[in-house]
């Protein structure tokens, strides 16, 4: 109804998986990029986990027309099937036909026709859908086609897509040898609130879309909020926005028309669930402060001691005079000490020392000389670095991607601005190391515990940094050191 209106040639925000409107922002072509990486490399078993929306048959069908042509793809995406049936489907999709009923003769001619397959330099992969609403048993026996292998390589590449339920499953004692097999483990993360922006330019953009983005900040923060970072629900509530804003004839998408598409979504209720969880907190503030007004408010006056039986009898009390007011009856309160007094009488607390500055003011002067000319992303990252290292502790460990004696800022802006468009930027630091009047610049990546969460961050790093870079993990000791 509205294609027309926006100057679009198709919908922009379909919830069917449109390889054409494949966003590769929020990790997502880093992803993509390294499950190809991992097909044509015998990497065994891989993983990919994500919220019902993420994305994840779309990167699914991305990756199918991604491959090169001597990989055959069979894609399953029926997760009921039993031991015996995902065999038979595999054979079915290879065009196989097997000779007798038994698992074992069958197994036996399916690796056959896998090493010939391979002698043709043609691999093949399995990509499984909705994989954590499969058994166990079927669990089971992707693992033992995992084995199919020839001495030095995989005969069969398997991935697995499925929502949280499947590291869940993964996660049981049945199925720790499955565990073990899979070599890479991805995860589908909600976009930000700057990725959605991005995201929805990109989808209209894709559509026909050449004018100004029509999504104001404001919009696209209430989409964001209300969608999770899910992509299916954002466009949902995108398509709705566009729809109240055809309505109302205008071409910008205010937040008026974000609100609007919200009120009319299934998921909306969703979000007024958290707030009993509001109201719980509402209720522990009060109670803290009824507490605290408690303990601090006067205390009355101690009750007399009861009269005993030896006690003389007392005097009738004499009349109150007739003039006395009202508030002369009431007990007065202890006077407050004063201040100074009151001070004298606290226990005195110990000054907690003042923690050692982990940058010397010469290196924080070295840092500040450094000029970036101007570059924002750059002077954002070298920024970001200096809070790093003044505030995490020597044990603690990055991952070193490189050292360069090219200080050209331009050069390193441009470097920036591809790390953002792989959505790494906010992990990557930039280090100037002064060496007389001339500087370098150390490129790290992450902020890890220990040496092993850095070697397993630096396995997972996208293809591309692989290759280019000879990484490696270097304690923020050994950062700090050389500055």
């Amino acid at each position: 109804m509205y294609l027309e209106h926006f100057g679009l040639s198709e919908p922009p925000f379909r919830i069917t998986p449109h390889t054409d409107f494949f966003f590769d922002g929020a990790d997502r072509g880093a992803t993509l990029e390294a499950l190809i990486y991992a097909i044509l490399n015998d990497e065994g078993i891989v993983k990919v986990s994500g919220e019902v929306g993420s994305g994840k048959t779309m990167l699914c069908r991305v990756l199918m027309e991604r491959l090169p042509a001597q990989v055959e793809t069979i894609y399953l995406t029926t997760p009921s099937l039993g031991r015996d049936e995902i065999l038979y489907a595999i054979a079915d999709e290879l065009q196989l036909e097997f000779s007798q009923g038994r698992m074992s003769v069958a197994l036996r001619e399916l690796q056959e026709h896998l090493i010939r397959l391979y002698a043709e330099g043609r691999r093949v992969v399995v990509l499984i859908d909705e994989a954590h609403a499969m058994p166990e048993e079927t669990l089971e026996q992707v693992r033992l086609l995992s084995n199919l292998e020839t001495s030095r390589h995989k005969l069969l590449q398997i991935v697995l897509f499925g929502q949280p339920e499947l590291d869940q499953a993964l996660a049981r004692p049945t199925l720790r040898q499955l565990k073990d097999r899979i070599t890479h483990s991805f995860r589908m993360r909600p976009l930000s609130e700057a990725e959605v922006a991005r995201y929805l330019s990109f989808r209209m953009r894709a559509a026909g879309y050449r004018g100004p983005d029509v999504f104001t900040p404001k919009a696209v923060a209430l989409i964001a909020r209300a969608s999770d970072g899910l992509t299916r629900r954002i466009n949902i509530l995108a398509d709705k926005s566009l729809l109240s804003a055809f309505s109302a004839d205008t071409h910008a998408i205010t937040a008026r028309h974000a609100r609007a598409a919200i009120a009319d979504s299934e998921f909306s209720p969703l979000r007024r669930a958290k707030r009993p969880a509001l109201y719980l907190g509402a209720a522990l503030v009060a109670g803290i402060v009824i507490g605290l007004a408690l303990h601090w408010a006067p205390s009355a006056p101690p009750a007399a001691p009861p009269a005993t039986a030896a006690a003389k009898p007392a005097a009738a009390p004499a009349p109150p005079p007739p003039a006395a007011p009202a508030a002369a009856a009431a007990p007065t309160p202890p006077p407050k000490p004063a201040p100074v007094e009151a001070a004298k009488a606290a226990p005195v607390a110990a000054e907690a020392p003042a923690p050692a500055a982990l940058l010397s003011p010469e290196q924080l002067r070295r840092i500040e000389r450094y000029d970036s000319r101007g570059q924002p992303l750059l002077g954002e990252r070298i920024a970001a670095a200096r809070a790093l290292l003044e505030r995490e502790p020597d044990a603690r460990y990055s991952v070193e991607l490189f050292i360069t004696d090219n200080t050209d800022p331009a050069r390193m802006e441009r470097f920036l601005s591809r790390a953002r468009d792989l959505a790494l930027l906010r992990e990557v630091y930039v280090i100037p190391l002064a060496s007389g009047r001339s500087y370098r610049l150390r490129v790290v990546y992450g902020d890890f515990p220990d040496r092993a969460a850095a070697l397993d961050a630096e396995r997972n790093l996208p293809p591309k940094y692989q290759k280019e870079f000879r990484s490696t993990p270097r304690s923020f000791a050994d950062l700090r050191r050389p500055m």
